[in-house]
């Protein structure tokens, strides 16, 4: 089994060194395929982080996938957050989570988890200025293209938004917001090195390949 990723500096190392394609999870549009097996695809082909978005489920039937979670990625090395639920990511000693701006502020969550990897949202270039200063150790970007993943969204910012806010602050960043295989190459040369995806890869047909393919053409095109 992999060394664990224990505390702050490790995890952000792996972050900054290993991560190019950013799974989020969304059983609801998996083709009918469960979370799990979304998991064991993006793992199977070579994802280093994964992120468990579940707003469906209730706390005791999140908390049993969170630790299902918690194993699968240990055993693999990678790093495994939690979309908006600090309890959750806690009891499932989880490596993080990532905060909208309506969730606890990051500088709480520091305070429960100092070694945590903790992202937040910036869906203004302030909000990227202020990313460090509230307690995270990156940012995302978005929503870069348009995208029915969130409900609500109706402003989406553009790749060429991704250098004006990527020099708000000095910290990493992922982009995400309706991204597809198709755009790699335009988000790359914006500055983007990490890529947050959704149905790009609960929906594809073989995810083991897709995921590969996604490292691939990202690594290739930096």
């Amino acid at each position: 089994m992999p060394r664990p990723l224990t505390n702050h500096t490790q995890r952000l190392e792996h972050f900054i060194s290993n991560v190019t394609v950013y799974p989020v999870s969304c059983e609801k549009l998996g083709n009918g395929r469960s979370d799990l097996e979304w998991l064991d695809g993006v793992i199977a082909g070579g994802a280093q982080i994964v992120q468990l978005r579940d707003k469906i489920s209730d706390d005791r039937t999140l908390l049993v996938k969170a630790h299902a979670f918690r194993q699968k990625t240990r055993e693999a090395g990678i790093l495994f957050l939690v979309n908006n639920r600090v309890d959750i990511a806690l009891l499932a000693d989880a490596d993080g989570v990532h905060l909208g701006n309506s969730d606890i502020p990051a500088l709480e969550a520091r305070q429960l988890a100092p070694e945590w990897l903790i992202g937040v949202s910036a869906n203004t270039k302030e909000q990227a200025g202020q990313a460090a200063e509230a307690g995270a150790s990156y940012y995302n970007i978005g929503p870069i293209y348009a995208t029915k993943t969130k409900a609500g969204l109706v402003n989406f910012i553009g790749p060429k938004a991704i250098k004006t806010y990527s020099a708000e602050s000095p910290l990493p960043f992922t982009v995400m917001g309706g991204i597809k295989r198709k755009h790699i190459g335009e988000l790359t040369a914006q500055g983007a090195q990490r890529l947050a995806v959704v149905t790009a890869l609960t929906k594809a047909t073989d995810i083991p390949t897709e995921t590969s393919r996604w490292i691939t053409e990202i690594t290739e095109s930096k």
